[in-house]
């Protein structure tokens, strides 16, 4: 989960503004945490308040995001998001963006196997994101979490990401010149996913999604989710980030890995 945050601490600083490469300082000082990493938490939250129930996830899932969003109103939230989270009778409003993807990486590191993650992306997905392009690529990220720690070879989740939600037959180099800020799901995931495919470590998925411009926080949450599942995350790029979060934020990544430990190379 925290390649999730790492990604969006990353990608933050250059959301729409043109870049279009892998070289750059990977912390910088105006670096962030974004709706993506608050979000991603409130996930976390609703799945350890749930205790293993699927089904108590969904509802868990509107009281904690709406929780912890109200604590974070300045973090990037879309406008049908925002209006959501304020609104005294929250209820799904069709949304196909990119929010469902970005978020969902607490329910691969959760799910006891490849239906369970699905099951518990769509939960805490159909809240907000109901659109069936936001299930699909939010059941994608949490299908390609489970997958990556559970083993999986990277050619085996490429095929099942081919075989269930997405054509995955182009490289960043062919798409980044003409690729452009997008918040839909199916604009973000498979690039972001493509980004994770074609690394051969966390710091270079990072690298390659943020590569790509466009919803640059988004692109990285969604790739370093899946990069940390695969490959670990390193000590060091650990220790920076959790220096941008708060003791409130570390708190409820700290109890969700005392529970889902995660890999630190």
């Amino acid at each position: 989960m925290l390649g999730a945050i790492i990604g969006d601490i990353v990608g933050s600083r250059f959301e729409r503004t043109g870049h279009k490469g892998r070289d750059f300082e990977l912390f910088h000082p105006r670096c962030r945490f974004t709706d993506d990493t608050v979000m991603t938490l409130a996930v976390a939250k609703a799945i350890l308040v749930s205790r293993g129930i699927v089904s108590l996830v969904g509802d868990n899932a509107v009281r904690c995001m709406r929780e912890l969003g109200r604590l974070y109103p300045d973090r990037g939230y879309g406008s049908m998001f925002a209006r959501w989270l304020s609104s005294p009778e929250p209820a799904p409003y069709g949304s196909r963006g990119n929010g469902a993807a970005m978020r969902v990486s607490p329910c691969g590191f959760a799910a006891r196997g490849l239906e369970e993650a699905r099951e518990l992306a769509f939960e805490v997905t159909r809240v907000t994101h109901d659109h069936p392009e936001a299930i699909k690529g939010a059941e994608a990220v949490a299908s390609a979490v489970f997958l990556a720690r559970s083993g999986a070879s990277l050619e085996d989740m490429r095929r099942h990401v081919q075989d269930n939600y997405y054509p995955t037959g182009f490289t960043l180099d062919e798409i980044r010149e003409g690729y452009s800020f997008s918040s839909a799901c199916e604009d973000t995931v498979p690039q972001a996913l493509q980004a994770f495919f074609e690394s051969r470590s966390f710091e270079e998925a990072v690298r390659n999604a943020v590569s790509l411009g466009g919803d640059t926080d988004t692109l990285g949450a969604v790739a370093g989710s899946v990069a940390e599942a695969f490959y670990g995350i390193p000590r060091a790029l650990r220790d920076q980030a959790m220096a941008f979060l708060d003791e409130r934020l570390r708190g409820i990544l700290g109890e969700f890995e005392a529970q889902y430990p995660p890999s630190i190379t």
